[in-house]
């Protein structure tokens, strides 16, 4: 028939199936279409739903917002910031800076805050919640200082994790603040931004530090923290987010956002 090939006919000796799987061989296989991957969700990632490229575009973001993001917590030397990181639990940074501003000026190194003992600690932060446990942990935590290591603060998080009223929290804030180590303190709102946004589905604070540690890429892990910080507080706040003003509304995955 016209439009038709002509077929090969088997060579002496060769069996007819050759010829036909010769004829299969040369036949083009279809192209499938490569599967389009979401730039935002991507289920392969444990409990991160964001893909790679959405959290570098988000920290992109973050970081065009605020180049340079600071903790709100005043200070003026290591041992100053790790004083006010560990009176700053469940209190606020602006409560905890009213009450450290008098009290630094008197016992700014861990020798002074022992020489002002329990009893004058507590004069000046009385207005904080917990102040008489947390009196007491400062006041041992400056003992501890002096004793084991010189009346330092150590870099070491096995060091800091040892001192009175220290947990895991306040030693990543210090290492990171006044150690530059790019380390992820997860508090209320770096909890609740992570699992809103997409970047961590996990249960619990270290779960979620675990998640940020391995997904934030490298460059932005120094400040990383402190942008998810004050997103949470003043932007995607616990009750109601405010969408509209979120610089990463677009790439976050919380439903259904705020008009």
């Amino acid at each position: 028939m016209a439009g038709r090939g002509k077929r090969r006919r088997p060579a002496e000796g060769e069996p007819v199936s050759a010829v036909k799987a010769g004829a299969l061989a040369t036949k083009k296989k279809p192209s499938v279409p490569a599967k389009t991957r979401s730039p935002v969700r991507q289920r392969s990632r444990g409990r991160t739903r964001l893909s790679p490229e959405a959290i570098e575009e988000m920290f992109h973001l973050l970081e065009q917002d605020n180049p340079e993001p600071k903790g709100e917590l005043e200070y003026v030397n290591p041992f100053t910031l790790l004083v006010a990181v560990v009176l700053s639990a469940q209190a606020t940074d602006a409560g905890v800076n009213k009450a450290t501003r008098a009290l630094f000026k008197i016992a700014d190194t861990p020798e002074k805050m022992v020489r002002l003992s329990e009893e004058g600690i507590r004069e000046y932060i009385k207005t904080i919640g917990l102040y008489r446990n947390k009196a007491r942990n400062v006041l041992e935590l400056s003992r501890q200082l002096i004793a084991n290591h010189g009346g330092e603060v150590p870099r070491a998080r096995e060091a800091l994790e040892a001192l009175p009223g220290v947990g895991r929290k306040t030693a990543n804030v210090v290492l990171n603040i006044a150690f530059g180590e790019p380390t992820m303190a997860v508090d209320t709102h770096v909890f609740r931004i992570a699992n809103r946004t997409g970047l961590s589905s996990g249960r619990n604070p270290l779960e979620v530090e675990e998640d940020l540690l391995r997904v934030i890429p490298q460059r932005y892990a120094l400040h990383a923290h402190h942008w998810l910080i004050l997103l949470g507080r003043y932007v995607c706040k616990a009750r109601k987010p405010e969408c509209p003003r979120c610089v990463v509304r677009e790439i976050c995955l919380f439903e259904p956002k705020t008009m």
